[in-house]
């Protein structure tokens, strides 16, 4: 069997294109055998679970150890710890039994469950008694526990490691997951759970993370597979996918198999372009799996929008980076701090995030058939932008009151529902770009539509130096991009001014560029 890119579950080595994920995860070998207990938390679907599985292969393999993988996942809702408690052992219990690596097969059977306060802690001490190396456990999917349980296994495990001087216990414990422990105590959701003096949360020696992939590890994880099939990837379609992903594991591998399988049908004598990556990313963005799914799904609750929301906006907003909601939003992927400037993980994420915000309004857009969609604003090949955007002042006009309030992101409302007026026209071949990011003050995007360039700046009018600082900034954005013609969408949202002062279009120059100002 050929090997392939993996998009669904752990990766294995005999069948799949892969970067040892030890490599993005040093010293966890020095930790287990100092016999300390850590923690490793990433993003979902960033290689955590092939960490894991790798980690106990090898482990077992040098034979200094018993390594045991066990996911908590099916004990995630049990809030009960004499419940909880009791259904962590059958899971132990099962890992052991199927085990290959671990001779006892008899794990303690369940004592009274009224004990289930020491029943984990007593029946790892007494299947550590009867093994003749010491026992590593790498429990994955810990962040899924939650109340008496989440509590209960933490303090027994705790105790457990505090007295293995006198008492056997296990050698060393990794706990993984999406979250770091400080924000386990977000899993005790009912008043009456208290944590008394002895704090379960302090039990790890180290807390880890895994990194994404570096560019230079997108390359060999590619070249793997031109080996295989000859089928090369330039350097700019390398630079592309990096630009695209920033390296995140998932979408690295779904990229290019998207590329692959369903674009080039697996052709292996067909070359790979930057325009492949362009159109596999749209795909990846439209299909929304379930990666993408169950992030654009975090967007709902109220901690990341307080999050997000100012990022859209480019407001100048300090987050202390011992704010939960922060850390939250950080731990979940879809955000990353770049010395103190907080912006989304990567392109993909930026698109999907602001496409799932306006798709309401793109749905309604559509529904009605306005705006048109792109051919109706061109003229010998270039889009009008004069007669577009004129069309979406008068539809502010008559719908923005109305809209805004559909918005759980009020803030952004201005923002989103042009993105989304602006999708909705390019729909038919077009794609853009986007600059998000806290403290720009405003939100930069590029139309590109059969070979043009449209750079456009959203602000929000502050006062009359917000036109002065929008065109200096979109000049900027312009010289990045290469362009002489820039549009500046100044919106005003004092309630007293009247529409005939809000709506204006001026035309002006900075730094010899041309700089149209659409107010709205």
């Amino acid at each position: 069997m050929k090997k392939y890119f993996n998009i669904a579950g752990p990766c294995n080595p005999d069948k799949h294109y892969m970067i040892l994920s030890e490599s993005r995860c040093k010293g966890i070998k020095d930790l287990i055998d100092q016999e300390q207990y850590f923690l490793i938390h990433a993003a979902r679907q960033s290689g955590k679970t092939t960490l894991l599985l790798d980690l106990t292969r090898k482990l077992n393999d040098e034979g200094r150890y018993h390594a045991m993988y066990c996911s908590l996942e099916s004990a995630q809702g049990i809030a009960e710890a004499k419940e909880g408690i009791p259904a962590i052992i059958n899971i132990i219990r099962n890992v052991i039994k199927y085990s290959k690596h671990i001779p006892v097969k008899d794990y303690p059977a369940n004592q009274e469950i009224s004990q289930f306060n020491v029943l984990l802690k007593e029946s790892l001490t007494d299947f550590c008694m009867s093994l003749n190396k010491p026992l590593i456990i790498l429990f994955d999917e810990a962040d899924c526990l939650l109340n008496g349980t989440l509590i209960s296994f933490l303090r027994q495990l705790r105790d457990g490691y505090v007295n293995r001087s006198m008492i056997p216990f296990v050698h060393s414990v990794g706990l993984i997951g999406m979250r770091n422990i400080r924000d386990y105590k977000g899993k005790i959701i009912e008043d009456s759970e208290t944590l008394g003096s002895a704090s379960p949360f302090n039990i790890v020696t180290k807390v880890m993370t895994l990194r994404d992939f570096t560019k230079e590890e997108v390359s060999v994880l590619y070249a793997q597979h031109t080996e295989v099939t000859g089928q090369v990837f330039s350097p700019e379609v390398i630079d592309s996918v990096y630009h695209q992903t920033q390296g995140q594991p998932w979408l690295v591998n779904a990229v290019v198999r998207e590329i692959i399988t369903e674009i080039l049908g697996s052709d292996y004598s067909k070359s790979v372009t930057p325009e492949h990556v362009g159109q596999a990313v749209e795909t990846i963005i439209q299909r929304r799996d379930t990666h993408i799914d169950s992030l654009l799904e975090r967007l709902k609750e109220e901690r990341v929008r307080k999050v997000v929301e100012p990022v859209l906006i480019g407001e100048e907003k300090g987050f202390d980076f011992t704010d939960d909601d922060y850390q939250y939003v950080l731990d979940l992927g879809l955000m990353k701090n770049i010395k103190g400037v907080l912006k989304p993980s990567n392109p993909i994420y930026a698109e999907v995030i602001v496409r799932k915000l306006s798709s309401a309004s793109q749905m309604s857009m559509d529904s009605s058939g306005f705006p048109p969609e792109a051919p109706a604003y061109l003229e010998n090949g270039i889009l009008n932008m004069k007669k577009l955007l004129t069309d979406f002042q008068q539809f502010w006009r008559d719908n923005s009151e109305i809209w805004q309030e559909r918005f759980l992101y009020k803030e952004a409302a201005p923002h989103l529902i042009l993105t989304a007026f602006l999708q909705r026209v390019i729909n038919s071949g077009g794609r853009t770009d986007r600059e998000l990011a806290t403290g720009r003050k405003r939100l930069d995007l590029c139309i590109h539509y059969q070979n043009h360039r449209y750079p456009i700046e959203i602000k929000i009018r502050q006062g009359p130096k917000t036109y002065d600082e929008g065109k200096t900034q979109l000049s900027d954005y312009m010289d990045t991009l290469g362009c002489d013609k820039g549009w500046l969408v100044v919106f005003d949202r004092r309630k007293k001014q009247s529409w005939k002062s809000k709506l204006f279009w001026k035309t002006g120059k900075t730094d010899n560029k041309e700089i149209y100002i659409v107010g709205c």
